[in-house]
């Protein structure tokens, strides 16, 4: 079973393959993915790996966790589900 990492804190400049090749150093990447803003295309600056099993996701927090990359502190942790949001209300006043 696979185990989703959230990780914080990504160089803006940072590609989607040179994140996968750092955290392939702890383990199977199954794949890895960066947030981007529909309103600008930059990098939200976080984003989310999939390791292969709990042993790589485990190595990788340990090894990537806290630590500098490409000029930024990076914070890895087990990524949490999304959570269901209220509807919202689009409509707006005359």
């Amino acid at each position: 079973m696979s185990t989703k990492l959230y990780v914080g804190g990504i160089p803006y400049t940072t590609t989607e393959s040179a994140l996968s090749d750092a955290f392939a150093k702890a383990g199977t990447v199954v794949s890895s993915s960066i947030i981007i803003d529909r309103m600008t295309g930059r990098s939200k600056g976080f984003g989310f790996v999939e390791m292969a099993d709990d042993a790589g996701a485990d190595a990788a927090i340990n090894m990537w966790n806290g630590q500098d990359f490409e000029g930024r502190k990076l914070t890895v942790n087990i990524a949490r589900p999304l959570e269901p949001r209220a509807p919202r209300d689009n409509r707006r006043p005359m």
